[in-house]
C-alpha cells in the first residue's frame, strides 16, 4: 500500500488557510489495494470534536480492516479548531472529488467512492452527503468533477448542532462563538436530508455518554422521510468512541454489517 500524502490542492491553494494556526493544508492518506479497480472505495474520517483527529482507532485501524475485506480506503486529514465551518466540509468534498478525478491513477472506481466517519467525523459525512454539488464551474480540473458520495457510513455520529440531543462543544467547533442558530440548524443534518442524497449506513449504541443516540434516529428518520435508503442499527450497550468496538459485545458486529451493505449496493 501507498502510504504517501495526496495534498488536497497545491501548496498555498488551500481555501481560507491560515500557515499562522500550524496545522497541515488538508491531505489523504492513501490505502488503496493493488489489481482491485472494480472495488469500492471509502473515505475516511476520524473524530475527535473538530478539535483532534483520533486518526488511528478511527482511522488507520478503520482503513487496515476496509483493506482484509477488499475495500479501497483513503483517511482524510482535515483541518480542526481554531478552523470552523465551512474549512472542514471544504476539506471532505474536495477529497471526494480528487479521489473520483483521479480513480483511473488511483486504480479505483469513480461511482463507488463512498465516507464514512466518526463522531465529528460523522457529522463531516453527513455534511458531504448531503450539502454535495455536481462541481463548481470557475474551480480548477478537480472541482469540476461531483462531490457527491455513492454512500454514507456516520458511525455514533454527531448529527445534528441544535436541540436537546445536541453534543457539548460541538456547535461552538463548528460555527464558532457565539453560535449562530440558525447556521447551526442548517449545519443540522436532520434538516438538510434531500431526496437524491446517496444509501447510508447508521450505526450507534443506545447507552453512548457523550453523543445521544437521538442523534442516529432523527438522521434515519429524515432519510425515510425523503424516500432514501437508509440501514441503522442501534446496539444496545456501548459508550462512545468505541472504533472497531472488538470488545464491546454486539456492537463488535457493526463492521461486518457495514462491509455486507457496501457490498450489496456497490454491486
Amino acid at each position: 500500500m501507498d502510504q504517501n500524502k495526496i495534498r488536497l490542492w497545491e501548496e498555498g491553494k488551500t481555501p481560507l488557510f491560515d500557515p499562522a494556526v500550524g496545522q497541515e493544508e488538508p491531505y489523504i492518506r492513501p490505502f488503496f489495494l493493488q489489481d482491485a479497480p472494480n472495488a469500492p472505495c471509502m473515505l475516511v474520517c476520524p473524530g475527535g470534536g473538530y478539535s483532534v483527529l483520533c486518526d488511528t482507532y478511527e482511522g488507520e485501524d478503520i482503513c487496515r480492516k476496509l483493506n482484509e475485506n477488499g475495500v479501497h480506503a483513503a483517511m482524510l486529514h482535515y483541518r480542526v479548531n481554531p478552523y470552523l465551518h465551512p474549512c472542514m466540509e471544504l476539506d471532505a468534498k474536495r477529497a471526494i472529488r480528487t479521489l473520483r478525478a483521479n480513480a483511473a491513477a488511483y486504480g479505483i472506481h469513480p461511482r463507488k467512492i463512498g465516507i464514512m466517519g466518526f463522531s465529528a467525523g460523522g457529522h463531516l459525512t453527513c455534511m458531504a452527503a448531503l450539502r454535495f454539488d455536481e462541481g463548481i464551474a470557475d474551480g480548477d480540473g478537480i472541482d469540476k468533477v461531483s462531490s457527491r458520495p455513492d454512500f454514507a457510513a456516520p458511525c455514533y455520529a454527531v448529527t445534528t448542532l441544535v436541540g436537546e440531543a445536541v453534543t457539548p462543544t460541538m456547535p461552538e467547533h463548528t460555527v464558532g462563538e457565539p453560535v449562530n442558530a440558525g447556521l447551526a440548524a442548517s449545519l443540522s443534518a436532520q434538516n438538510i436530508v434531500r431526496p437524491d442524497a446517496p444509501p447510508f449506513f447508521i450505526w450507534h449504541t443506545a447507552t453512548d455518554n457523550l453523543v445521544p443516540v437521538e442523534n442516529a434516529l432523527m438522521l434515519a428518520g429524515a432519510l425515510h422521510r425523503q424516500g432514501v435508503s437508509c440501514e441503522l442499527h442501534v446496539f444496545p450497550e456501548g459508550c462512545h468512541g468505541l472504533g472497531l468496538a472488538e470488545n464491546t459485545p454486539t456492537a463488535d458486529g457493526w463492521f461486518g454489517l457495514m462491509v455486507k451493505w457496501i457490498r450489496f449496493i456497490t454491486k
